[in-house]
């Protein structure tokens, strides 16, 4: 006897399995982060992310135009820090005429509508590679919560849409957002790394912004990757103290904390495809073992039907392109 029910009938075809699919990706999903570097007419190539780069504001601006007019709507930007800028006190991550402030004005002047989303960590500003401030070869939370509610301020003057904390520090989102409405940047979001994981897939990150740790690891603030029901603890107390939108970071690994927190919090979450997830998927391809096209898209579609809103991601041009 043959069966009554077949479920291949509804993939029989391409316009029968997008007639039913669960999950649609568009650009609009995507944030795209940006590496900037101090100079003119600097478009460096970073060995450990292919066909990826750091620019100078100059080619920042043409970069985020492009971006605009392929539909990609949001941008998270980190700056590259001249040596001779970094210290242990974070100094430069709260100047005004910083880096990081000039490319906010400069993005927003060069395309308006864009969303700017802003990295708020000491790492790239220290001379210790951390992301806090550090005393006796320990870091310092509390301390450094005060510097990163300033720093925040500071890109929300700039014009940031988003402030982006990434740092992992204890009580650093209602500081954020407690600043924030005291000097009355009422409709600044905040975009919380609440899940952040103390992971082995950020090295390649870390040369291109030189920024691994001068010493030791950062296994005291970001989470253990053992963990998961922690996860939950540190997102819901974000978004307690004020988080519009919580991250999991890195993502591939951790689709089940994805859907962990999908199933528990309400509000919109961001996975973030990182830079050593970017790099394998690059280096597999130009070794002609996988077909990057397939399974970027493969790996994307996953953190949707996960349970992410949104995804940070350097394959979002690729992805548009495929996209159609």
């Amino acid at each position: 006897m043959y069966p009554i029910k077949r479920n291949r009938r509804l993939r029989s075809s391409e316009a029968l399995r997008s007639l039913v699919r669960e999950q649609i990706i568009t650009p609009s999903d995507f944030i795209v982060p940006l590496f900037i570097a101090e100079g003119k007419d600097i478009k460096e190539r970073i060995p450990s992310m292919p066909d990826y780069y750091r620019m100078s504001l100059d080619h920042t601006k043409k970069e985020v135009l492009e971006l605009w007019n392929m539909g990609l709507k949001s941008v998270l930007l980190f700056v590259k820090v001249p040596e001779e800028l970094k210290d242990n006190k974070g100094t430069e991550a709260i100047n005004p005429k910083g880096l990081m402030q000039r490319a906010i004005s400069a993005i927003k002047e060069a395309a308006p509508k864009i969303i700017i989303m802003t990295d708020v960590a000491l790492d790239p500003y220290s001379s210790f590679g951390h992301d806090g401030i550090v005393e006796n070869n320990k870091i310092l939370n509390d301390t450094t919560v005060e510097v990163l509610a300033q720093m925040a301020l500071s890109h929300a003057q700039a014009g940031a849409d988003i402030i982006a904390p990434s740092d992992m520090m204890d009580g650093r989102i209602l500081a954020i957002r407690t600043l924030l409405e005291q000097e009355k940047f009422h409709n600044t979001g905040i975009l919380s790394y609440s899940a952040k994981y103390a992971s082995g897939f950020y090295g390649p990150f870390r040369s291109a912004l030189d920024s691994a740790p001068g010493f030791g690891d950062k296994k005291t603030y970001q989470m253990d990757f053992h963990n998961r029901k922690e996860a939950l603890t540190e997102t819901e107390l974000d978004i307690e103290e004020g988080a519009d939108i919580v991250m999991v970071k890195p993502g591939l690994a951790y689709l089940d904390i994805i859907r962990d927190l999908s199933n528990q919090i309400e509000i919109p979450i961001a996975a973030y495809q990182v830079s050593g997830e970017y790099a394998m998927l690059k280096a597999a391809s130009q070794k002609g073992w996988i077909d990057y096209d397939a399974v970027m898209y493969e790996q994307l579609v996953s953190f949707k039907r996960a349970g992410a809103s949104l995804i940070a991601t350097y394959c979002s041009k690729d992805a548009v392109r495929i996209l159609g």
